[in-house]
């Protein structure tokens, strides 16, 4: 087996355990209340990535260690920037889990892969005619999935579209903040910062102990599986694969939650729904497609 074909099976699994994330998020829930599940993962995940931080920085050749106080400042401005957006992207989507299933929550969650370049529009970035094609897919897809024979969108497919939005702006906060600062050491920040966050909101919610310990497996799936090896595979996976062909890969996320919504919780979409998910997903890897290069 070449190192490629290695580097794609690596993102697979990172896309696979992704996916079936979705259904520790939702299972977590009958147990602890939203914000509860999202403090208790996030510092479980800045942790676990603290832990890892020395074997990431040996399987990398990129690593860009804060050195001077400057950079030390950046970087930590940088994580709590994205981690603000972080906290209140996972919150929109941990309630609409509540009220939707995993499967059209892992799809209208991809769209912010066609979102990012749209918001960009307002940042002066440009976009190619490919992207809004996607875009007119995805708003398609988005009509079979989730608008009803009324008209109306149901609450959690709602909040899941403003939680893709506020993915989109994550991503756009990482791109303006990463040039010059370490991907998982801003993860760590961001983590911590997500946790610190929702403290006081889970202290409102009064989890108990026993509670706590009953959701103790989907929590830690999502903390340590999720964010831990999941970005340890990713780096991996993405050393020696083709970048379009791991985008493409890694958008199996939304598919394998619904494939671990159907098999693991039972839910079961509509046809109308499948079709909705499909013209996502085919908006999704339109928009990851590389574009033609300009010849000098």
């Amino acid at each position: 087996m070449n190192s490629r074909m290695k580097s794609n099976l690596l993102l697979l699994l990172t896309a696979l355990i992704w996916g079936v994330a979705f259904v520790a998020q939702a299972s977590s829930m009958e147990h602890i209340g939203p914000w509860t599940f999202t403090c208790v993962r996030s510092f479980i995940a800045g942790f676990t990535l603290c832990i890892l931080m020395p074997l990431l920085d040996q399987i990398r050749s990129d690593v860009r260690k804060p050195v001077t106080d400057d950079e030390k400042k950046h970087l930590l401005k940088a994580g709590i920037v994205c981690g603000v957006f972080l906290c209140f992207a996972s919150m929109f989507q941990q309630y609409g889990i509540l009220y939707t299933t995993v499967g059209k929550a892992g799809f209208l969650t991809a769209l912010y892969v066609v979102l990012v370049p749209l918001l960009g529009l307002f940042l002066g970035h440009q976009s190619s005619v490919k992207i809004w094609i996607a875009a007119f897919i995805a708003l398609c897809g988005f009509w079979f999935l989730s608008v009803r024979e009324n008209f109306t969108v149901g609450f959690g497919d709602l909040l899941l579209v403003i939680c893709s939005l506020l993915f989109a702006g994550h991503i756009l906060v990482i791109d303006h903040y990463g040039p010059g600062t370490d991907g998982i050491r801003l993860s760590c920040i961001q983590f911590f910062t997500v946790g610190v966050i929702c403290l006081v909101p889970m202290i409102l919610e009064k989890p108990s102990l026993s509670d706590l310990f009953k959701a103790a497996v989907p929590v830690l799936y999502a903390g340590v599986l999720s964010s831990g090896a999941g970005y340890t595979l990713q780096i991996l996976g993405q050393k020696d694969a083709d970048p379009a062909v791991a985008g493409m890969i890694l958008s199996l996320e939304s598919v394998f939650s619904a494939l671990a919504g159907y098999v693991l919780l039972h839910q079961v979409l509509s046809m109308r729904e499948l079709l909705g998910c499909a013209l996502v997903f085919a908006a999704v890897i339109l928009s990851q497609l590389p574009g033609k290069k300009k010849t000098e």
